[in-house]
């Protein structure tokens, strides 16, 4: 997919410019190129009307790239590949949190953003929701889709954070597969964010020496503003990691505690069980005893063994009982 816009109505408030961005249908000077799942035909177009490295379009379409800077020597444009956050719902209706890499392609008269997936952070440039935004000013508009990323991050950490919450109380009352599920989905998003963010990190942190990308002063502070989102959201993550973690090691130990007391009671049981199958047995052998004809004849044999058994149940009980076998 290939979308193409530039600023419209750019008006002074202040001593800022701001203006609306508006799509058009052709590549031109100053515009912004937003690309999702392009086509090879798309690629080559866009490669050959900027002049820019057809490598610098395919990278960020590998799910598997690193977050990094590039820049080409001979043109002078610079890529900046960031990871960012998509959700993703199981079959079980278990939403789990993945990361896929965003290309930002800074050229000389234009900027280009490249992704496998379709970057939904993206819309509120679209829909002119972003406050200050000029597509002509290529590194303010660089950075401040960095801090839509970061935003993002934030926004589905405190989702993970509530999930969490509502997984511990369903464990709470029941500890049950699904919930167990859940956890196990909701730890590995928040790996995957932890190490996306950190490598996202050391993206800013090179951004912020300007030797790579080109910086004024005006946006000095908000690159430090979104390096403190990053590092925020970094925390964040690492803190509900470890805080999963924990609930996970917490009720499988409660799980292992259970399958103990539930053995223990039912080798009990067997325990007490057994003593009353040693009376009984005597009388299903097939020697005579020497008792079997008085035993027999005796009208009160039945009830004597059974009392005898009752007995020794209960006495067997007792002791366990003591022993907290029960």
């Amino acid at each position: 997919m290939l979308e193409i816009y530039v600023s419209d109505e750019i008006q002074q408030a202040g001593s800022k410019l701001v203006g609306r961005i508006k799509p058009v249908d052709n590549i031109c000077d100053d515009c912004w190129i937003n690309m999702y799942a392009p086509t090879e035909d798309e690629i080559s177009k866009v490669a050959n009307a900027l002049k820019i490295p057809t490598e610098f379009i395919r990278y960020p379409l590998d799910e598997e790239e690193r977050p990094r800077i590039d820049s080409d020597d001979d043109t002078g444009d610079v890529l900046v590949i960031v990871d960012i956050p998509f959700p993703k719902k199981e079959n079980n209706d278990v939403i789990k949190y993945e990361t896929a890499p965003l290309g930002i392609i800074i050229s000389k008269k234009t900027i280009v953003t490249v992704s496998m997936r379709k970057a939904t952070m993206l819309d509120q440039f679209i829909d002119n929701r972003v406050r200050d935004m000029i597509v002509s000013y290529r590194t303010r508009f660089t950075i401040q889709i960095l801090f839509a990323v970061a935003k993002d991050y934030l926004k589905f950490l405190r989702f993970i954070d509530r999930n969490v919450d509502g997984a511990e109380k369903g464990l709470a009352a029941s500890i049950s597969n699904s919930d167990l599920y859940k956890m196990l989905q909701l730890g590995k998003s928040l790996v995957y964010f932890s190490t996306s963010l950190k490598s996202n990190e050391a993206v800013l942190e090179k951004l912020m020496r300007g030797r790579t990308v080109k910086q004024y002063d005006e946006d000095e502070d908000l690159l430090e503003d979104v390096i403190i989102e990053y590092k925020q959201a970094h925390e964040m993550a690492d803190i509900y990691a470890t805080i999963v973690n924990g609930t996970m090691d917490a009720y499988a130990s409660i799980i292992n505690n259970n399958m103990n007391v539930i053995m223990k009671i039912l080798a009990a049981a067997t325990i007490c069980l057994t003593i009353p199958t040693v009376f009984t047995s005597f009388f299903g052998q097939n020697c005579p005893m020497p008792w079997d004809v008085e035993f027999a004849s005796n009208p009160w044999a039945f009830i004597t063994l059974t009392l005898v058994s009752i007995v020794s149940i209960a006495i067997s009980f007792f002791i366990m009982k003591k022993k907290k076998m029960f």
